[in-house]
C-alpha cells in the first residue's frame, strides 16, 4: 500500500527567488561555479580509474584526488591488504555525484540549456567509465561505478575499519543520487539505464550477505556509512518500474534505529550525526511506498530527540559529528560544532515530514536552518574552483567560519544548498497552496491558473505580502505560515480591508476565496530583539532581531557577557530602538550595536570572528540591598588578559569594601572563595593558578551583620598545547598527520613548515615526496588562549636513509 504525502512541492522552474532577495547572493555565486567549472575536472579521477584518458584535467582536489601513485582498481578479491597496498584519497568520486545534483537542480531551476548540456556531459563521462569498467570483466557486476576498486565493498563486508576504507556506500550513494537528480529534473536519458545498472550491482553485492552481516556493517562508525541509500534505492524503484529496488532499500535498514525511533527511545547519545541522518530521510521514502508505520514513526522519533534538545541557535547539530546528550546544547558546546552537512540533511527532512504531517513546527525549523546556518554557511565571495562554504558552522565563544571545502562532504552538500533556496517556499495540495517561507520569490502556479508573488523585504521586513495575477476557476485556500518569531500585533488583510481570521505566530492563517487578479494578502509580522536561552544554562542567551541570529563581533575567545538580566518584557528585551529602528540599523549599516558591541547577522557571509551566544552578566559592586548604609564588594582582576580574553599569566585578585554611608556600619570583614570552596577571610591580593574558568566570589559584612556577595568569572590557560606527529610510509611518500592537544582552552590551530612552503596552517593530512636529501619539517600548535609551543622538528628521510 503507498501513501502519497499530503503536500507536495513545486517544479523548481515555477518558482523564482527574486534577485533583491539575500538569498539571491549565494545563488548567484554558486551558480557561476556551476557554468565555469570543468567536467573534465570531475571525470578526472573516474577516467584514471577506468584507465581512460583524464584529458590532461587535475581532480577538484583535498577528498577529491588521484589517490596513492601505487594504487590500483583492485577487483573485490585481489586486493592484497593494507600492509602491501598504499592507497588514499578513499571517498573520491563524492563530490562528482554532488556536482551533478547541483547541475541539475540549476539547470532545472534556472531553466538554463548550458546547465543542462554540462549535465548531459558528466552523464555521458559517468556512462564511458561505467562501460569501461565492465569491459573488464574484473569486477563482480557491470552495473559497477566508483572511482576507486571494488575491494573496499568487499573489505566491508569484513568489518573492515574506517582508515583503512572510507564509506565505499557514502560515494555510491552521491553517484546514484545526482544520476536520479539529473533524470528527474532535466529528463536525462542516460542516466536512469547508469542508474538501474548500479542499483542491480548493489542488489547483486547485499543479497548475497545475511541480515546479521549488513546489520554490523552499517553499525561500523564512517566505514559502514551509506548516506541515503535506501531512499536512492527506493526513488529507483519507482523511477526505472523495478520493484527489486525496494527490497534493496530494505537491505539498509537499521533495525535498532528504526525501532528506537519508532519507540521514542533515545540512542542518539556518541552516535555519528551525518551517518545516520540521511538514512530518515529514506525511511520517508520507504513509508510512501511500503505504508509501514514505523518507517514514519522512526524518522518522526529521532527527529524529536535532535529538535530543539540538541540543537543550535542556528539550526545546526553535533560536536566533532557526533550527538552529545539529550536537551544539552551548552554542555555540548566544543571547537567542532555544527556539521554543515547535518544541517542540509535535517532540511531534507524536515520537509519530508512536513509533507506528511502539515505540522508547522517543521517550518520553523526550516526557517531559522535554511536563513541562519545555510545561507550563512556560504562566503559572501565569487569563486571559480572552490565553494566557498563551512565544513563545521561552529557556536563556540570566538569561533569563526572556516570557507572553501573543495572536496569535502559539506563542499559536496553546500554545493546542492544554495542552488534550491526555492524548493521550500510554497507548496501545494489538490486545491489549496501553503506559504511555508516569507522569502520574496514568484510562483507560477500553473494549476489554478495564477501567479502569486511575494514580497517581505525578508529577513529586514515586517510584513508579508501575496500579490494575485490570473483568475481561478474555483475557490482555492491559501494557508499563510505566521512566522513563530512575530512579536507584537498581527494581523491578515485582504485588499486592505480586515479578514475576521486571527493570525497566531508558529501557525498557519487561512483564508479561501476565487482568487483573481488585483488581489493582495498582507500578513504584519512584526519584529522584535529577543533573547533564547540555551536550555542546560539560561544564563548563555542567542540574540535575534526577527528571524536574524545576530552574532556578536569580537576576537574574545572567552564567553562575552553582555547584559540581559532584567530587560525581557515577556515579548522581547529592552533597548532604546524599536524593532523597525533595529531593522534599518541592520540593512544600512551590516551591523546592529548593543550596548557598545556590533552583532552582524548570521546569514552574512563574511570572515568576523564571532560569539554566537553571549552570557549574561550582573554588575561588578554589590550592595547588600537598596537602604542607605548598606556594605559594598568589589572584585578586581590585576593584570590585563590577553586579546582572546583569557589570562595567560596567573592573575591576581583584589577585594574592596566601599565604605558605608553611616557612622554606625563598623568594621568591615572581607572574604573569599573560588568556585564552590571554603571562604577565606582576605587580607592582600593573592594569585589565581587554577587553570581553565575559574569563578571567584567575594563578601563583606559589617558589623550589624549585614552581607553583600558578588563575583567575577574569568578564564585562565598559561600553558601552550602540545603537538605530536604521526608519520605512515607511502612508498615512495610519507603521509603526515599532525595532532594536539589542550585541555584548557583547546587547540586553536597547528602551522608547519618544510622545503618550499611557508609557515601556515595546517588542514588535512599532507604528504612529501621522498627526495635524495632528508627533509626537516617543522611544527607547533596554538591555543585558543593564544599560547603558542615552541616549534617542533620532523626529519624525514631521503631515498637512502633509514626507515
Amino acid at each position: 500500500m503507498t501513501v502519497p504525502p499530503r503536500l507536495r512541492p513545486f517544479a523548481l522552474g515555477a518558482v523564482r527567488v527574486d534577485d533583491a532577495s539575500v538569498f539571491a547572493r549565494a545563488r548567484d555565486e554558486m551558480l557561476h561555479l556551476a557554468r565555469v567549472y570543468p567536467v573534465d575536472r570531475l571525470l578526472a579521477v573516474f577516467r584514471r580509474n577506468a584507465g581512460l584518458d583524464t584529458r590532461g584535467a587535475a581532480p577538484p582536489g583535498n577528498w577529491e584526488d588521484f589517490g596513492h601513485p601505487a594504487e590500483q582498481a583492485w577487483s573485490e578479491a585481489d586486493y592484497p591488504g593494507r600492509e602491501h597496498a598504499p592507497t588514499a584519497n578513499l571517498l573520491r568520486g563524492h563530490y562528482a555525484g554532488h556536482f551533478l545534483s547541483m547541475l541539475a537542480i540549476a539547470a532545472a531551476g534556472e531553466r538554463d540549456p548550458v546547465l543542462k548540456a554540462k549535465v548531459d556531459g558528466l552523464v555521458m563521462g559517468l556512462g564511458e567509465v561505467q562501460s569501461a569498467l565492465a569491459a573488464t570483466g574484473r569486477y563482480s557486476h557491470p552495473g559497477f561505478l566508483a572511482a576507486y576498486g571494488e575491494w573496499q565493498f568487499a573489505r566491508l563486508e569484513d568489518y573492515a575499519p574506517y582508515g583503512e576504507i572510507w564509506a565505499p556506500y557514502y560515494t555510491c550513494h552521491k553517484l546514484m543520487a545526482g544520476l536520479l537528480d539529473a533524470h528527474e529534473l532535466t529528463g536525462s536519458k542516460q542516466a536512469l539505464p547508469i542508474a538501474t545498472a548500479m542499483g542491480h550491482w548493489v542488489h547483486h553485492r547485499l543479497s548475497r550477505l545475511a541480515p546479521e552481516r549488513r546489520q554490523k556493517m552499517w553499525s561500523l562508525y564512517i566505514a559502514g556509512e551509506f548516506g541515503g541509500m535506501n531512499e536512492t534505492l527506493a526513488r529507483l524503484a519507482v523511477a526505472a518500474r523495478v520493484p527489486l529496488f525496494l527490497e534493496t532499500a530494505s537491505f539498509f535498514d537499521q533495525e535498532h534505529v528504526l525501532e528506537a525511533g519508532a519507540a521514542g527511545t533515545d540512542i542518539l547519545t556518541d552516535m555519528h550525526a551525518n551517518q545516520h541522518l540521511p538514512q530518515l530521510i529514506g525511511y520517508v521514502d520507504e513509508y510512501e511506498q511500503t505504508g509501514e508505520p514505523r518507517y514514519l514513526q522512526a524518522a518522526q522519533g529521532i527527529w524529536d530527540q535532535i529538535v530543539p534538545g540538541r540543537m543550535y541557535a542556528h539550526g545546526g547539530t553535533g560536536e566533532s559529528e557526533l550527538w552529545g546528550p539529550p536537551d544539552t546544547v551548552a554542555g555540548d558546546v566544543g571547537h567542532r560544532n555544527a556539521e554543515t552537512c547535518a544541517a542540509y540533511n535535517l532540511l531534507k527532512l524536515a520537509r519530508r515530514l512536513f509533507a506528511h504531517t502539515r505540522d508547522p513546527a517543521y517550518m520553523d525549523y526550516y526557517e531559522r536552518t535554511v536563513l541562519n546556518h545555510v545561507l550563512g554557511s556560504r562566503r559572501a565571495a565569487s569563486s571559480d574552483v572552490s565553494p566557498e562554504v563551512t565544513y563545521m558552522f561552529p557556536v563556540h565563544p570566538g569561533a569563526f567560519r572556516e570557507y572553501g571545502n573543495t572536496g569535502t562532504c559539506c563542499g559536496g552538500t553546500g554545493l546542492e544548498n544554495h542552488v534550491k533556496y526555492q524548493d521550500t517556499i510554497y507548496f501545494h495540495g489538490e486545491v489549496d497552496l501553503y506559504v511555508n517561507l516569507p522569502i520574496d520569490s514568484e510562483l507560477d502556479w500553473r494549476e489554478a491558473g495564477l501567479r502569486v508573488r511575494l514580497r517581505s523585504g525578508y529577513p529586514l521586513g515586517e510584513g508579508v505580502t501575496l500579490a494575485f495575477d490570473g483568475a481561478a476557476a474555483e475557490e482555492r485556500t491559501v494557508h499563510l505560515r505566521v512566522p513563530s518569531w512575530a512579536a507584537g500585533d498581527l494581523e491578515l488583510r485582504l485588499n486592505g480591508g480586515p479578514t475576521g481570521a486571527t493570525p497566531v505566530p508558529g501557525a498557519y492563517v487561512s483564508l479561501t476565496r476565487a482568487w483573481r487578479s488585483g488581489d493582495e494578502l498582507h500578513l504584519t509580522t512584526p519584529a522584535r530583539l529577543r533573547a533564547e536561552p540555551m536550555p542546560d544554562d539560561d544564563r548563555q542567551c542567542a540574540l535575534f532581531l526577527g528571524p536574524t541570529l545576530l552574532l556578536a563581533c569580537s576576537e574574545l575567545t572567552t564567553p562575552l557577557p553582555f547584559p540581559l538580566a532584567a530587560r525581557s518584557d515577556g515579548e522581547g528585551l529592552i533597548t532604546d530602538r524599536t524593532g523597525p529602528e533595529l531593522l534599518a540599523e541592520l540593512a544600512a549599516e551590516g551591523v546592529v550595536t548593543l550596548d557598545g558591541v556590533a552583532f552582524e547577522p548570521c546569514w552574512s557571509g563574511l570572515d568576523t570572528r564571532y560569539h554566537m551566544y553571549v552570557r549574561s552578566h550582573e554588575a561588578e559592586i554589590a550592595f547588600g540591598g537598596m537602604e542607605t548604609g548598606m556594605p559594598a564588594v568589589a572584585v578586581e582582576i590585576l593584570g590585563e588578559p590577553a586579546p582572546s580574553g583569557w589570562y595567560t599569566t596567573a592573575p591576581s585578585i583584589r577585594l574592596h569594601a566601599l565604605e558605608a554611608d553611616t557612622a554606625d556600619s563598623g568594621p568591615f570583614r572581607l572574604e573569599w572563595r573560588l568556585g564552590e570552596g571554603d571562604w577565606q577571610p582576605y587580607t592582600a591580593p593573592f594569585p589565581v593558578e587554577a587553570e581553565g574558568a575559574q569563578y571567584i566570589e567575594a563578601r563583606v559584612r559589617d558589623s550589624g551583620g549585614r552581607t553583600a556577595t558578588t563575583g567575577r568569572e574569568l578564564s585562565i590557560d598559561t600553558t601552550p598545547p602540545k603537538s605530536r606527529a604521526t608519520v605512515k610510509e607511502l612508498g615512495s611518500s610519507w603521509e603526515i598527520t599532525l595532532h594536539a592537544a589542550d585541555e584548557v582552552s583547546g587547540v586553536e590551530r597547528i602551522q608547519w613548515e618544510g622545503p618550499g612552503t611557508f609557515w601556515g596552517t595546517f588542514q588535512e593530512a599532507f604528504v612529501r615526496a621522498i627526495g635524495p636529501e632528508p627533509q626537516v619539517i617543522e611544527y607547533a600548535a596554538t591555543d585558543r588562549a593564544g599560547n603558542e609551543e615552541p616549534r617542533r622538528r620532523l626529519v624525514i628521510p631521503g631515498q637512502d636513509g633509514a626507515r
